[in-house]
């Protein structure tokens, strides 16, 4: 990934210092479970953690070297920590193989990555629910189509943001246990020579659950759904960044990204503000969603192992767990510093003329004896020449004069429909529902 879209400590967790880390720790934990098991000598485990406690620094290059001899990355870290550790090191690796190593490093890698990923929606969460409380009735016109429809408020805007990220949490949730697991089962998965319980103490050592039945490799379908809820939380991501963008619009600006003193939204145009970084969410987004279909090819592997999905998940890995981790911080921000504009909200809402009252109307005729499509030949009649006069018409008025309508409602029932704090009467319920009753 590149550094422009990486934060340092979700960056740290892919390095090939922390792999090679993890690799030692498995091999270790391994050697020492073998070795209460009577199978390698206790000294064996013993050198391997006295050498570790010395805090060695991992020899990347050194092991970069080895393996452009071996061809095999495993061999090479082995070969290394052998050169370092000494004769002892030879009853290291015993009945394991090289997906052992691989894939549960690769579970406890995307582990420590969804904990930072969790933290990242915990704070967006935070942001979510403060704004949305501070604009729960901040009335604003609802949109279906792009176009106005009813009114609702902007605070329910933010909190049907917070209820989709809390359930993309579930899912993350759900998606780091399954993900977590451990597989130290030898060739094939048999543990033909290799004890289950070295798989049950390392599995205990590293935080991970046990894998019911490897086939050598851990099953990619636990992969797929986790690069699947990644895209998911991504495409929430983008449809609020979205949201963001078209309210930003000239003709919207209803609310805009935060612009700092200094900051420029143009090398030509001097006026302009931009949503740069709602636009940009929407692109790393793209990116996230993208990395899915690769982990979903990944599930079809030949019989009990082959390794058309490592050079995959070599890339899918890092590049998706570090995008989603600052696109989540990046959302955060926007929401925490976005500027809201309640009387351009308001000029909006009344800029057509009323029409946005137009159902309570129709539901009214419907309830004075009027079928429905009469009532509904009425109202839109009467909507309809104050959509051509782009606003300049009033809707109430029109009906008001209009003496099939009157013949049914007084004026004063009239006015009553076109009453905004009607629309919000519910806007407690629904907060109750998302955040919890107060």
């Amino acid at each position: 990934m590149i550094p422009r879209y990486s934060r340092p400590e979700m960056v740290a967790i892919w390095t090939p210092e922390s792999k090679f880390r993890i690799w030692f720790e498995i091999e270790a934990h391994a050697t020492e479970a073998l070795a209460e098991l009577g199978v390698v000598p206790k000294s064996a485990a013993k050198a391997l953690w006295d050498w570790w406690k010395t805090n060695p620094t991992i020899d990347v290059v050194a092991i970069d070297a080895i393996e452009a001899v071996t061809k095999h990355d495993v061999i090479a870290f082995l070969t290394w920590v052998a050169e370092n550790v000494g004769d002892e090191a030879r009853f290291m690796h015993q009945g394991m193989t090289s997906s052992d190593v691989l894939d549960t490093c690769l579970a406890v890698q995307l582990a420590q990555a969804t904990d930072i990923l969790l933290a990242d929606m915990d704070k967006l969460l935070e942001v979510l629910k403060r704004r949305a409380y501070e604009h729960k009735l901040t009335a604003t016109i609802g949109r279906s189509h792009g176009i106005h429809a009813e009114p609702v408020t902007f605070g329910l805007k933010l909190a049907q943001a917070y209820a989709e990220f809390d359930r993309n949490r579930t899912r993350l949730l759900a998606a780091r246990a399954d993900i977590a697991t451990c597989a130290i089962s030898g060739a094939v998965g048999t543990f033909a020579n290799i004890d289950p319980k070295v798989e049950t103490h390392v599995a205990e050592k590293l935080g991970l659950s046990v894998e019911p039945t490897s086939t050598q490799v851990i099953p990619r379908d636990r992969h797929a759904m986790y690069f699947a809820t990644l895209g998911v939380i991504a495409s929430s991501i983008e449809r609020l960044a979205t949201e963001i963008r078209h309210l930003q619009r000239t003709e919207v600006l209803e609310a805009e990204e935060y612009f700092s003193p200094g900051q420029k939204g143009s090398s030509a145009m001097p006026h302009k503000r931009n949503p740069v970084l709602t636009e940009n969410l929407t692109g790393l987004a793209r990116m996230v969603r993208g990395y899915v279909t690769p982990a979903l090819e990944n599930v079809a592997l030949w019989h009990e192992r082959d390794i058309s999905h490592s050079s995959v998940e070599r890339y899918i890995g890092p590049d998706a767990t570090i995008t989603l981790d600052f696109a989540l911080a990046r959302l955060t921000g926007v929401i925490d510093k976005l500027l809201v504009y309640p009387e351009r909200m308001d000029k909006n809402l009344n800029k057509m003329g009323g029409l946005v009252h137009s159902q309570r109307v129709l539901l009214a005729l419907t309830q004075a004896g009027i079928s429905r499509e009469d009532a509904y030949r009425l109202v839109q009649k009467n909507a309809m020449k104050v959509w051509e006069s782009d606003g300049e018409l009033s809707l109430l008025e029109l009906l008001k004069a209009d003496a099939e309508v009157s013949a049914k409602l007084t004026k004063e029932e009239l006015e009553e429909k076109f009453d905004l704090d009607y629309h919000l009467k519910h806007v407690d319920t629904i907060f109750d529902r998302v955040f919890g009753a107060a």
